[in-house]
């Protein structure tokens, strides 16, 4: 857990006005003076990461418009936003570290000045293939800005403010979502001064430029103990995934037997990465993920949940965005404006189900999500039977609405079950996690069943067929993902009976199954706690 020592005299870091209020601390815990900039701060990370979450979904209404002006094979189109995702995840896996050993603050302004050169460089790429590697370089970038927010939110906020900062980030991504496909759709429309595609890129430099000019309001955060980083386990585990996820999202249609046999053996390279991992600990050594998390079923039940997941949400955003571009000729603004109802339908569910759903229904709202998501996907596939050949599918946005109503059920209580029984040391590991394999399972949908909607012509009856093959795809994926969830959240085995010993141990010092004492909740549980106060038994 990382602690913040007193300001030295001098350093404007840590300078606390006389004004500065005492935040409360717990019975017998040292009273820490609030920092005083926190909440002009908190602007700053906010800002940085509605940025990043914007990037990762605007260019995909822009990616047609960008094809037709750079050329190459329409297989190129999936990769303008899995590049940046493949990236972010990888990058994912030792940020954070390098926050903890450098200083968060000075990682998370180098990583927002990487991001704006890279959007910069992105708008002026001459070439697809350009575009494709610089798109990487500013996955890389946000990659270093992410993971260093929560660290800076925790070193600023404290007691009850805590949680209401942390619950900042749950609204700024919800109006991220919504806002990505439609400012997306109208940059590329409205051809600024005749920049077309190249001002979803340039809108960036405006919003860097306003986070970096408040940054130095950040208060500088490092952990106390330097800790090591473990630079064999990184190469396996980037290696791995990379071997992994590229053959089977490269070209279109289904991968071939060469592309399964690199894909095997990097799975074999993630295997050499866990017991790499286990040895390191074993040995005193720091791991770049804890070996622990992966015993039992339910932290390795919700990684693949969350992978499986988020590659049938950004899949069938790529192919509904592909079919109206590609096969109809529509245009970005219509792509753009058909997906407003999956995000407004996102957006309000999420509301619902963090403020009154999960409290009551717990991760029965979860599992309702991911039915309302099957609803919604054979909503689209029927709008898209019943449409004749080359008009548009008036039943689309419906199904849409209902699809997003259930991704925005979803999230909220995944995120809750599949931190709960993660033990305070794990945390850290368990998030960095989670929002990797976030990232990789965005990859594998836009490229897996965007490729599949690639296949073949992209006009006429032909592109109607694609499309439902692509749904159906994601409809296969949505089902391996309501195995995998059930598997998350089913209940643990019954424990033995405890000793004599143990049956008078007080109630409030429960065991490793049962609910940790107010004493004993870190700090970065304290969102997630406040929302459980309200869960019922």
């Amino acid at each position: 857990m990382t602690e913040h020592s007193p300001a030295p005299a001098g350093a404007t870091d840590h300078t606390v006005d006389r004004t500065a209020r005492k935040t409360p601390a717990a019975p017998g815990a040292p009273t820490r003076t609030a920092y005083p900039r926190r909440w002009i701060a908190l602007i700053a990370l906010l800002t940085a990461e509605a940025m990043n979450l914007l990037d990762a979904t605007i260019v995909q209404v822009a990616g047609p418009v960008i094809h037709a002006d750079l050329g190459g094979p329409a297989a190129t189109i999936p990769w303008y936003s899995a590049a940046y995702t493949l990236a972010f995840a990888l990058g994912l896996l030792t940020a954070a570290r390098v926050g903890d050993i450098a200083g968060r603050r000075r990682i998370f302004r180098i990583g927002v000045t990487a991001f704006a050169l890279t959007s910069a460089a992105c708008a002026l790429a001459p070439t697809a293939a350009a575009l494709i590697g610089l798109r990487a370089a500013q996955g890389a970038a946000a990659a270093l800005i992410i993971p260093q927010t929560f660290g800076l939110i925790r070193a600023m906020f404290d007691g009850d403010e805590l949680p209401k900062a942390l619950g900042a980030i749950g609204p700024v991504m919800g109006l991220s979502a919504v806002l990505g496909p439609v400012l997306g759709g109208v940059l590329t429309h409205v051809d600024l001064f005749g920049t077309s595609w190249r001002a979803v890129f340039l809108v960036n430099l405006p919003l860097s430029v306003a986070v970096l000019a408040i940054a130095p309001h950040l208060r500088e955060d490092r952990a106390p103990v330097r800790p090591r980083l473990d630079p064999t386990g990184t190469a396996l585990a980037m290696v791995g995934t990379a071997l992994l996820v590229c053959p089977l999202a490269a070209g279109t249609g289904a991968p071939g037997a060469r592309a399964w046999a690199v894909a095997a053996f990097g799975a074999l390279v993630l295997i050499a990465f866990t017991v790499h991992q286990r040895r390191a600990a074993a040995a005193g050594r720091t791991p770049l993920v804890e070996p622990s998390l992966l015993r039992g079923r339910a932290f390795p039940g919700a990684l693949a949940t969350s992978t499986l997941f988020f590659a049938v949400m950004n899949g069938v955003m790529i192919t509904v965005v592909l079919h109206l571009e590609l096969g109809l000729g529509t245009g970005p603004l219509t792509a753009g404006l058909t997906l407003l109802p999956w995000s407004a339908g996102l957006a309000a569910a999420s509301w619902a189900a963090g403020t009154h759903l999960v409290s009551r229904h717990g991760t029965r709202v979860l599992h309702a999500g991911i039915a309302a998501l099957a609803a919604g996907l054979a909503a689209a596939a029927l709008a898209y039977r019943a449409a004749p050949a080359g008009h548009y599918p008036v039943g689309l946005p419906f199904a849409l609405v209902l699809a997003g109503l259930g991704v925005g059920l979803f999230t909220p209580p995944f995120f809750t079950a599949a931190l709960r029984h993660v033990s305070p040391q794990e945390t850290g590991s368990a998030a960095g996690l989670l929002n990797a394999v976030q990232q990789l399972g965005g990859t594998l949908g836009v490229a897996v069943i965007g490729g599949i909607y690639l296949t073949g012509t992209h006009s006429g009856h032909t592109a109607t067929l694609n499309a439902q093959h692509a749904l159906l795809a994601a409809g296969v994926l949505l089902a391996a993902t309501a195995l995998a969830a059930r598997t998350m959240t089913a209940r643990p085995h019954a424990q033995p009976a405890p000793i004599a010993a143990e049956a008078h141990r007080p109630a409030r010092h429960s065991g490793p199954d049962g609910p940790p004492s107010a004493a004993q909740m870190p700090r970065i549980d304290s969102a997630s706690t406040t929302e459980q106060r309200g869960a019922k038994p």
